[in-house]
C-alpha cells in the first residue's frame, strides 16, 4: 500500500486521532449513527477538514457499518466533496459559448501552459486549482473567469495571467506571497 499523505499524516499518537475525529464522532452522535446520516456526516467531515481523505472515509465506513465503497461512491457522486486537499485559490474559466467565441480555450491553454497545470488540477503547491464552468451569465462581458469571488471580464490571455499572478502574490493583507 502506498504511503498516505492525508489527514492520518497529521496525527502523531492514537491520542491524537481521537482529538482529531472528535468532530466526526459529534456528528455521529447527533444523528445516534444512522447510515442514511452519511451526507450530512461528509459535509461535517469536509468542512472540518477542507476534504475527505481514506482514512475519514474507512472511518465512516466502520462508524456507520456500511461497505467502504458505498462511502466513497457517495463522496464521489456528489460534487460538494472533494477528495484532495483544496488550492489557496480556485481560478475558473467561462467556455460558455460567448466566451469560447472570444477567446476562453486561448486564456484557458495559456493558464495551463504557465502555471504547468491540467483542468481540474491544483498545483503542487497547492496555490491554484483551474476549473472551468459552462456559463457564468454574463455573456456581455466574456471572455471571463473568477478567481475566488473576484470576477475578471473582457481578458486576453495575458491579462489572465497578469491577474492570476497577482491574486496569488497578494495575500489578504496585502502581503506579497510566494506563486505557485
Amino acid at each position: 500500500m502506498g504511503v498516505n499523505t492525508g489527514v492520518a499524516d497529521k496525527i502523531a499518537t492514537a491520542s491524537d486521532l481521537l482529538e482529531k475525529l472528535q468532530p466526526i464522532d459529534e456528528a455521529l452522535r447527533k444523528c445516534r449513527y444512522q447510515q442514511d446520516a452519511l451526507i450530512e456526516v461528509l459535509h461535517t467531515a469536509q468542512k472540518t477538514y477542507g476534504y475527505l481523505d481514506e482514512v475519514i472515509l474507512d472511518y465512516l465506513s466502520l462508524q456507520l457499518r456500511l461497505p467502504p465503497s458505498l462511502v466513497y461512491g457517495v463522496a464521489t457522486f456528489y460534487n460538494f466533496f472533494t477528495l484532495e486537499p483544496q488550492a489557496e485559490q480556485t481560478c475558473v474559466v467561462c467556455l460558455g459559448t460567448a466566451c469560447y467565441i472570444k477567446n476562453a480555450a486561448a486564456i484557458l491553454a495559456q493558464i495551463e501552459k504557465t502555471f504547468s497545470l491540467e483542468t481540474g488540477k491544483t498545483t503542487s503547491g497547492g496555490k491554484l486549482r483551474l476549473l472551468t464552468t459552462r456559463c457564468f451569465g454574463s455573456c456581455s462581458l466574456a471572455p471571463m473567469l473568477t478567481i475566488e469571488d473576484e470576477v475578471m471580464t473582457k481578458l486576453t490571455p495575458e491579462a489572465a495571467i497578469e491577474a492570476i499572478r497577482t491574486k496569488l502574490l497578494l495575500s489578504g493583507d496585502g502581503k506579497a506571497r510566494e506563486e505557485a
